[in-house]
C-alpha cells in the first residue's frame, strides 16, 4: 500500500532508532509510533487495536493511545483511554479517534499499561481521512507484531512516549506471546513487583492511634513525591551544582534523613544528637558546614536507602505512641511532639519543592568525548 496515494498532505514515519536509551522505574510503561504529518485542514483519524489484561489486582489498566504534537509547542489532541480504562481478559478492539489539524507536527500512537499482570496488545490499524472525507486505512509497521520482541524491545516501535526515546521500565518484561488476535505472534507486557501507594487518603494507619496515623500518612505521601521526582535520575543530575550557593539534588535527600534523625532523638528520647550521632548526620544536617562537596559520587538508590532506614525506624516509634504522647509539650521549646512532626514533614515539602526548582534547570550533560569524535 502505498501511503501517497492516500492523503494528499505530507506523511512519513519517523526513524525510530535514532533514540536515546534509558532504564527507569515507575508503575507504567508505554510503546508507540510516530508519524509526521502535515495538513492544510482538519482530518480525523482513529487508531484501533486488540487488547485485552490478565491482572488480579484491581487497579492494572491497559489503554490504546494518540497524542497530536503541535508545530507551536501547543497542547494538541491527547488519548490515552485513562476515563475508560482497558480491564477485560478477553481480547476486544478498542478505538481512540481524534483529529489532525492545520496545527500539527507528529502523531503518535501506541499502547499503555499501568501495575502488574499480563498485558496483551495485537492487530494495531492507523486510519486517516483522505481527500474525499473517507477514513482510509495508513499502513503502519509491524503492526502485529510478527517481528519477535529482542531482549525487551519491540522491533519497528519505540519504548516510551517520544519518538526520539527509548524508555526501559525495570518492571516490565516485553516479550512476543503465542496468546493472540491476530497472526501468529501477540505482544506481552508483564508488570511485577509493583507497590501501589495509597494516595488521597489521610490517616487510618493500621497500628497506629489516629493522629498518629494521620501524620504518618502524611508523611509517607511526601516522602514518596521525593522518590517519585529523583528515583530516575542519573549520578550526574544527583551531583550537578548550580553554582557555589546552591547543594546538590543528593545531599538534600541526606539532608531531609538527617533532620528526620534528628527529630527522633529529640522526640522519642527527649535528647540532642549525641557525639557519634553527631559524626554521622551533622554535616548532612547543616550543609552549608562542608555539605555541599561531602555527597556525591553516588547513585540515587544510595541516598534513598538511608531515607528509607530512618523513616522505618520513624513509624516503628510512632506506632509505640498515642494521641496524648502526640500533645505533649517539650517545656524548654515550647513545642508539642505533634508540632515537631509537622515540621517534619513542611521540612520536606519546602525541600521537594527546592529539589523540582533544581531538576528542571539542569542542563544537559555534555559529552567530554565530542572534540575527539569531530577529529577522527
Amino acid at each position: 500500500m502505498k501511503v501517497a496515494s492516500l492523503l494528499i498532505f505530507f506523511l512519513s514515519f519517523i526513524n525510530v532508532y535514532s533514540q536515546t536509551n534509558r532504564t527507569i522505574s515507575r508503575d507504567w510503561i508505554s510503546f508507540n509510533q510516530a508519524i509526521d504529518i502535515q495538513t492544510k485542514k482538519n482530518k480525523k483519524f482513529k487508531i484501533v487495536a486488540s487488547v485485552k489484561v490478565a491482572s488480579d489486582e484491581p487497579k492494572a489498566w491497559a489503554g490504546v493511545w494518540a497524542r497530536e504534537n503541535t508545530k507551536n509547542g501547543e497542547n494538541g489532541f491527547f488519548d490515552n483511554m485513562n476515563d475508560r480504562q482497558i480491564k477485560l481478559n478477553q481480547w476486544q478492539s478498542y478505538t481512540v479517534e481524534g483529529t489532525i489539524t492545520k496545527n500539527s507536527k507528529t502523531l503518535t500512537f501506541g499502547g499503555i499499561c499501568s501495575y502488574n499482570g499480563k498485558f496483551y496488545f495485537d492487530k494495531f490499524e492507523l486510519f486517516i481521512e483522505n481527500d474525499k472525507g473517507v477514513l482510509e486505512a495508513v499502513a503502519i509497521l509491524n503492526p502485529s507484531f510478527e517481528l519477535v520482541v529482542n531482549e525487551n524491545e519491540i522491533p519497528k516501535w519505540n519504548l516510551g512516549t517520544a519518538n526520539n526515546q527509548k524508555i526501559k521500565v525495570k518492571e516490565f518484561v516485553i516479550t512476543s506471546s503465542d496468546v493472540k488476535s491476530d497472526g501468529n505472534y501477540g505482544l506481552l507486557i508483564e508488570g511485577n513487583g509493583i507497590k501501589i501507594n495509597e494516595t488521597g487518603k489521610i490517616g487510618n494507619i493500621e497500628g497506629a492511634s489516629p493522629q498518629i496515623g494521620a501524620m504518618i500518612s502524611m508523611l509517607e505521601d511526601l516522602k514518596n513525591r521525593v522518590e517519585l521526582t529523583v528515583k530516575n535520575m542519573d549520578r550526574y543530575e544527583i551531583d550537578y551544582l548550580h553554582d557555589d550557593k546552591a547543594n546538590r539534588i543528593g545531599a538534600l535527600i541526606m539532608h531531609l534523613a538527617a533532620a528526620e534523625a534528628y527529630y527522633q532523638v529529640y522526640t522519642f528520647e527527649n535528647r540532642e544528637f549525641n557525639e557519634e550521632e553527631k559524626k554521622k548526620w551533622e554535616v548532612a544536617l547543616d550543609l552549608d558546614k562542608g555539605g555541599q562537596n561531602e555527597f556525591k559520587g553516588h547513585d540515587i538508590q544510595y541516598y534513598l536507602d538511608i531515607f528509607d532506614e530512618v523513616r522505618a525506624k520513624t513509624i516503628t516509634e510512632l506506632k509505640k505512641r498515642d494521641d496524648a504522647w502526640f500533645a505533649e509539650e517539650h517545656k524548654q521549646d515550647e513545642v508539642t511532639n505533634q508540632y515537631c512532626w509537622f515540621h517534619v514533614m513542611e521540612h520536606q515539602s519546602g525541600h521537594l519543592g527546592q529539589i523540582l526548582f533544581l531538576k528542571k534547570r539542569i542542563p544537559p550533560e555534555l559529552d567530554l568525548n565530542f572534540d575527539q569524535k569531530l577529529k577522527n
